[in-house]
């Protein structure tokens, strides 16, 4: 029988042996090296709903600067020096119109297509209703979806997993991409922490006489009678398929070029992993340094160089997939938008409202969606921040139930009524 792979886990995963006792326990020796491992059905799976990929924009994103109102005098009188000008004026490095009253930041201009093609779209003055400007607290509010409420201490994604019927037993049906799993992840459902596909590797390149011991241990195991035996009509998990993405070199489709950054990098190696088909559903990820206090900048500096590496990763991720975009939705957020009136610093600080990105071949793209709130200061939320019109679990819910195929709202989202249908995401056909 052939060793199909280890994974590196957050817990033992050991589901066959009930006790959860791991077998290094049993096997001194392999105790230095051996990873955690679990088991799951070959290669090939396909999940019943879409693939999700969830971006956090760690730090409040200005959303403002972003998605620009262009047709709101009052961005243009409280930003005097980080308002991008409007479309219509005819400078060089104008808001790029997108239906004559929003515009994308220059920076953006990479993902200009992808709206056009109807992929992509905007849920504006959108996030959650708890009025902290706290990071900690706002991040860990979204990341469980409990706003306001910390009685409940898993994440929403792993809410999902656990209530969405599926079949689907791989160690990569979830994963979070870098050292540690993000707070949406946490739960009862067990994902996968993953920094590298070329380092994910069984004790490492140079560990093979270990890694052979290791493969005739399991085998005997099997012979005498295991309670693993339950589970030997299974492969164990993906690694030597990862490992030949490795060894053959990757090569992103239709001349797509990710971003030599951390954010580009890990939506490649989501790239690699869904073509590998690996059963993976959930696949969560951060870009961060959105706190633009000072030294924002409106055409140069932090915000527009964030702006340019979201953008360009993201475009780089639609294009490689092509086709496979019929069943990926890709959903942003941050814990909560900038202040319209900038500082004293060349910065905006912590405000309320934001913006969320959907993107994927069934968003009904190509628009803004909704309740644009106004920017007088009638309009404006506490101190002068912009106004939260959609709560971010009304998108969720959406993508949850159309894209995905869960109706467990109650159980992902608890305490809280869905009222808003926005009408963003395709229902799938079943």
């Amino acid at each position: 029988m052939q060793m199909k792979s280890i994974a590196n886990r957050s817990d033992y995963l050991y589901r066959s042996t009930g006790g959860g006792i791991p077998w290094t326990a049993h096997r001194p020796n392999t105790e230095r090296w051996l990873p955690r491992m679990t088991f799951f059905s070959p290669h090939g799976i396909e999940p019943k709903g879409d693939i999700l990929v969830v971006v956090f924009q760690r730090g409040g994103m200005d959303a403002l600067n972003a998605v620009i109102p262009h047709a709101e005098s009052q961005y243009y009188n409280l930003r005097p020096t980080l308002a991008i000008a409007e479309p219509k004026s005819g400078q060089d490095n104008a808001a790029i119109d997108l239906d004559g009253f929003f515009g994308f930041h220059p920076a953006l201009r990479s993902l200009k297509d992808i709206w056009d093609n109807g992929a992509l779209a905007m849920v504006h003055a959108s996030g959650s209703p708890d009025p902290t400007h706290s990071h900690f607290d706002a991040m860990d509010f979204m990341e469980r979806g409990t706003p306001g409420d910390k009685q409940i201490s898993s994440g929403w994604l792993s809410r999902h997993l656990q209530t969405a019927a599926s079949e689907n037993d791989s160690p990569f049906r979830a994963v979070g991409i870098g050292h540690m799993l993000p707070s949406s992840l946490m739960g009862a459902f067990p994902a996968t922490a993953l920094q590298s596909i070329a380092n994910f590797h069984l004790g490492g390149a140079h560990q093979t006489e270990q890694i052979a011991e290791f493969q005739a241990s399991l085998i005997d195991m099997y012979r005498s009678g295991s309670s693993l035996d339950s589970q030997a009509e299974l492969t164990f998990n993906v690694s030597d398929t990862l490992a030949s993405i490795v060894e053959a070199g990757y090569q992103p489709a239709n001349g797509a070029e990710y971003p030599d950054s951390r954010f580009g990098g890990g939506l490649m190696q989501i790239a690699q992993l869904i073509k590998a088909e690996v059963g993976l559903e959930v696949a969560a990820l951060d870009i961060g340094g959105w706190d633009t206090h000072a030294g924002q900048g409106a055409l140069s500096g932090s915000m527009p160089s964030l702006l340019t590496d979201f953008a360009d990763s993201l475009s780089a991720f639609y294009f490689d997939l092509g086709e496979k975009f019929d069943k990926i939705t890709v959903v942003t957020m941050s814990e909560f938008g900038r202040r319209l009136e900038e500082n004293g610093n060349g910065g905006t600080d912590h405000g309320h409202g934001g913006v969320m990105f959907l993107m994927g071949n069934n968003i009904n793209g190509g628009k803004v969606y909704g309740d644009w709130p106004g920017l007088s200061s009638n309009d404006l939320y506490g101190p002068g921040d912009l106004e939260i019109t959609t709560d971010f679990r009304n998108i969720l819910a959406e993508i949850i139930q159309n894209r995905l195929l869960n109706n467990s709202i109650d159980q992902i989202f608890p305490n809280y009524a869905n009222d808003q249908i926005l009408g963003v995401a395709n229902l799938q056909a079943q």
